[in-house]
């Protein structure tokens, strides 16, 4: 195609820069190139960003970006910086914190001011064209007339961002009740929303590692009603429109109450956190619906977000392109009756009693997002059908509605490989092999472990963050080595292998050297050998992802046990003390850490399978759905910490401890389980 307009984001790999590359505003990435030109041009800076599924940053480069007009006061005025938030978390947190000190919100696109130092000045997320242009006007001619004004205010803010995340050591007494923990999750459930699931709030957000820690939580405290919300919210998500019944995966977050429409981009961070959820919760439930979701998601996973190295690519957009050539959200995923009739003839009414086609499931425009209101047997009972037959139709419906949506213009794909998105979807694939035992989830996990090892990690045991097109770029944040140190840990737990538990305890190894504050016991987002920002960012809020000091503080307890290092037991120790004063007015922020909390109050036990049939007796424990545990073992004889002095010829044993003492060995796992109640 010919372009009017290419500025410099054409030599950029990311999708959503690349997006940008022909807008007539004249956008440069983030580097030394465009922050030194603000300084030497005097000129303040528009620091705008987004990422390639997010519909409102289409939204906004269509009125504002691609428009002639408001291009000539932004390139006359700034110089303009565009960010691909997924590729630079780092820089997204910083100017994400600043907006939120300045309107109380947040959310993509992310727009800022700064001046030519980076120091943001004004900000905020999607502004219509008319309130962009009058916003970009004042503030030009405030930086001319007044800049005083504005380097005053930078300043404050920037004062404001530094002790945003500012940790206080925690002093008191190390301790970790059963009952603060209890009362966490009793203010906590003051905001449960009992008949839809989820929270009382619209938009409604899964947040997996919500529900994963108040399943733990509820399985072992025997908690009826907490287990009850959490099975009633899985099923509302996974009946809801944000689960795409066609197929299979999440959208990333629903815009009503009852989990009906998303904004329909599907993100590799949710599908892949949902998988674990799901997995477990079947476990527990031995619900069939649920084990249906894994291995619809993950079909979906392997069939569109995976690449022939075993690498996950990012997500696919909330827009496509309708029959006239429009781009339109949610344009693959919807239906209209006629098309439906005309697909589906004398199913037709079975189907649309099935799936709402009806005023509950109707969206916009004539258009309907399928949902789901009754159990399989529900609607067996119902309908007088049988549940064999049900499951033929709907089999026979998910194959016609797909063959014809692979008709239609298909969503953008950001190709882009994350380190840490990868190892959260290496976990997930690991998860539903632990509960479902199918060899080909094993095979995805090891050939992506393996992708990781041989491109993401360098010789001196740092990782890049992204990975595209052959070419592994972006130094490697926290959030990179604590979760593939918990998608290694959980490689070993799974396979016995001890290559990916060394490789995890030599990543630690790592962060300690390049990320950890010894003054403050708790990680910095970034390396101190990454370009210094405003700030250097400490994430230990969970959000949607869990943060990633939190999955660090789990690493580290569990490789204490693995390489018996009592200092990163303590230190794990510490960190969650440090967090602890901030948890219980806000359970839903710091769910990963109360699971950690549950490490630290309850029986955590270590079992250790050691013999010729380790591996049979792993895949039956794994039939149980045990999360206070975790599992070493070997087919052989070894010298490592928890295997030593414990391998007999001829017998496959099991150890079950706790608190350094061992119950009796026995080989069959009926008794191991009994040893832990």
């Amino acid at each position: 195609m010919e372009h009017t307009y290419t500025n410099d984001l054409i030599h950029e790999a990311s999708p959503y820069l690349l997006q940008h590359a022909h807008n007539p505003v004249n956008w440069k990435p983030w580097g030394p190139s465009a922050l030194d030109q603000a300084k030497k041009e005097n000129k303040l800076i528009i620091i705008s960003i987004g990422y390639a599924a997010c519909h409102w940053c289409h939204v906004m480069e269509h009125e504002s970006f691609e428009d002639p007009e408001v291009a000539e006061i932004m390139n006359a005025n700034y110089i303009n910086i565009k960010v691909d938030r997924e590729e630079r978390p780092d820089i997204d947190q910083v100017y994400m914190s600043a907006v939120q000190l300045m309107t109380g919100s947040g959310g993509w696109p992310l727009n800022t001011i700064a001046l030519p130092d980076g120091r943001p000045v004004w900000g905020g997320t999607y502004f219509p064209k008319g309130n962009w242009v009058d916003a970009l006007k004042q503030i030009a001619n405030l930086y001319e007339k007044q800049p005083e004004k504005l380097v005053a205010y930078a300043e404050k803010l920037e004062e404001g961002i530094k002790t945003a995340d500012i940790i206080e050591v925690n002093t008191d007494e190390i301790t970790f009740e059963k009952e603060f923990i209890a009362s966490t999750v009793e203010e906590w459930s003051k905001h449960f929303d009992h008949q839809k699931g989820g929270t009382k709030r619209v938009p409604k957000f899964m947040m997996p590692n919500n529900y994963q820690f108040l399943l733990r939580y509820g399985y072992q405290t025997n908690d009826k009603a907490v287990l009850e919300y959490v099975k009633n919210t899985l099923t509302k998500i996974s009946f809801g429109g944000v689960y795409d019944h066609v197929g299979g995966g999440f959208s990333r977050y629903s815009t009503d109450g009852k989990w009906h429409i998303p904004h329909f981009e599907k993100m590799l961070y949710d599908n892949a956190q949902l998988v674990s959820l799901y997995a477990d919760a079947y476990l527990i439930t031995k619900d069939p619906w649920y084990k249906n979701v894994v291995f619809e998601t993950l079909d979906f996973v392997s069939r569109e977000l995976t690449n022939k190295e075993g690498a996950f690519y990012s997500s696919l957009d909330a827009d496509s392109n309708t029959a006239d050539g429009e781009l339109e959200e949610g344009a693959f995923y919807v239906w209209t009756k006629e098309e439906l009739k005309k697909i589906l003839e004398e199913d037709y009414e079975l189907f649309s009693a099935y799936y709402n086609i009806n005023a509950y499931g109707l969206w916009e425009k004539g258009n309907y997002v399928l949902i789901r209101k009754d159990s399989d047997p529900e609607f067996c009972n119902e309908y007088n059908i049988n549940n064999e037959e049900l499951f033929k139709k709907v089999t026979q419906w998910k194959k016609a509605l797909r063959y014809e949506r692979e008709k239609r213009s298909r969503p953008r794909l950001d190709d882009k490989t994350l380190t840490s998105w990868n190892a959260l979807m290496l976990k997930a694939y690991l998860d539903a092999y632990r509960v479902f035992g199918k060899q080909e989830f094993l095979d995805s996990a090891i050939k992506n472990a393996n992708f990781i090892k041989n491109n993401q990690l360098k010789n001196d045991d740092s990782l890049f963050h992204n990975y595209k097109n052959g070419k592994s770029t972006v130094n490697g944040y926290l959030e990179d080595y604590a979760t593939v140190i918990e998608a290694f840990i959980t490689l070993y737990q799974n396979t016995f292998d001890q290559e990916w538990i060394d490789i995890s305890e030599q990543l630690a190894a790592y962060t300690f050297k390049h990320f950890f504050d010894k003054e403050k016991n708790i990680f910095y987002f970034t390396s101190d050998e990454d370009p210094s920002l405003i700030t250097r960012t400490i994430e230990y809020s969970d959000n949607v992802i869990p943060a990633s000091n939190s999955i660090m503080a789990k690493n580290l307890f569990l490789l204490s046990h693995y390489y018996d290092r009592m200092d990163y037991l303590e230190i794990s120790k510490q960190m969650l003390h440090n967090i602890k004063p901030q948890i219980q007015s806000y359970g839903s922020g710091y769910s990963n850490w109360l699971d950690l909390t549950l490490n630290f109050s309850f029986n955590f036990y270590e079992i250790v399978i050691i013999g010729n049939e380790a591996k049979d007796k792993l895949r039956e424990l794994n039939k149980k759905y045990i999360p206070n545990k975790l599992l070493a073992g070997s087919l052989s004889d070894s010298e490592r910490a928890l295997l030593k002095n414990r391998f007999v010829e001829d017998q496959t044993l099991i150890y079950v401890c706790v608190n350094n003492s061992c119950k009796y060995p026995v080989e069959e796992i009926k008794e191991a389980i009994n040893a832990m109640k």
